[in-house]
């Protein structure tokens, strides 16, 4: 999508891009950053989130010169689902295009739903970056809810929600596919503790299922955000098989079974973080041992630790080691799911 890139470099110092834009094209509406997510999208279709350098995709920042070559030196290797990318541009362009009818928009919204329909792996799962395969990175990806969003778009595709009815007709049948595959993956990966299931790990080995570990401090541990997240993504199906239903039950079942009732994680002591006394809390670990339940937590070493005193300050106050992450879920979200869908 480098086909705008002049015109952003001829409208640097005018008050926005879009001015530029309409002294082309005085009848076509335009987006200020939209029009810079199309100079964003990679070759394959996908988005970054960091570019070559390392510097963090930011659509407020002005696109200088210096910048949209920096855009220009990122390769598609860059293209991923973390932190929201590609998944946050499709959703954006698609509302674009319905407030502009910008076609350009909608071009590169199915340009990147191509790019996510080909990087779902055959069992149903996304990876974390596509097409790189390095470290982790090939890892299907539940963390940050990457592929929960990559499933979302598929469900608003064929549900024909939020804006995605714009989408061409021949969408569908794909988006139902897809939608179909990474279902009965999400269902295969509910972690089994003594036949039971639970609830899910953050990242899984693409080939065997099995949970794995990510950034040195991510150990392969039953994940409490991800897993309200695959939770609430289950919820939103229309017409819930009985094995979905039954996953949802699980993971609820776990969660109230294993909440922290009367602590939050806070600040202490000498700038520190740890658990507090706090009467009306209730909280959650990030990470549970995959048998046994306990809370676990990583470190920059790889090392894992049975408590949050135990390793280093920087990782403790530096992680959300504890949260809130079930809470409207147990309390609000399930109950209302379960009374209309009959348990």
């Amino acid at each position: 999508m480098r086909n705008v890139l002049g015109i952003l470099i001829a409208c640097i110092g005018l008050s926005s891009c879009a001015t530029a834009q309409n002294t082309t094209n005085a009848n076509v509406k335009t987006d200020s950053i939209a029009e810079k997510m199309l100079v964003y999208q990679l070759s394959n279709g996908g988005w970054p989130k960091q570019l070559e350098d390392k510097s963090v995709v930011k659509y407020e920042h002005p696109l200088t010169e210096a910048l949209l070559q920096k855009i220009k030196a990122t390769s598609a290797l860059h293209a991923t689902i973390d932190n929201n990318a590609t998944s946050r541009e499709i959703n954006a362009l698609i509302l674009a295009y319905k407030q502009t009818a910008n076609k350009a928009y909608l071009t590169a919204a199915e340009k990147g739903i191509d790019y996510l329909l080909k990087a779902q792996y055959a069992n149903g799962g996304w990876p974390q970056y596509y097409p790189d395969k390095s470290s982790y990175r090939a890892e299907i990806t539940y963390n940050d809810n990457a592929m929960i969003n990559a499933l979302t778009i598929m469900l608003n595709i064929v549900y024909q929600t939020n804006g995605f009815e714009v989408v061409n007709a021949s969408y569908l049948p794909k988006a139902e596919k897809a939608l179909k595959n990474g279902i009965n993956c999400v269902l295969k990966t509910q972690v089994l503790q003594n036949g039971k299931p639970v609830i899910w790990a953050a990242q899984y080995d693409e080939n065997t299922l099995k949970p794995a570990k990510a950034r040195a401090f991510e150990p392969a541990s039953l994940s409490t955000g991800e897993s309200v997240g695959i939770v609430r993504f289950l919820m939103k199906l229309k017409n819930p098989s009985m094995e979905v239903k039954t996953a949802i039950k699980n993971a609820v079942d776990w969660f109230e079974s294993t909440k922290i009732v009367g602590y939050k994680y806070g600040s202490i002591a000498n700038n520190d973080k740890g658990l507090v006394a706090d009467a009306q809390a209730i909280s959650w670990a990030r990470f549970y041992d995959l048998n046994t339940n306990k809370p676990v937590f990583g470190d920059r070493d790889n090392s894992v630790k049975a408590s949050v005193e135990e390793i280093s300050k920087e990782r403790r106050v530096g992680y959300a080691w504890y949260g809130t992450f079930a809470q409207n879920l147990l309390a609000k979200e399930y109950p209302k799911w379960l009374k209309s869908n009959g348990g």
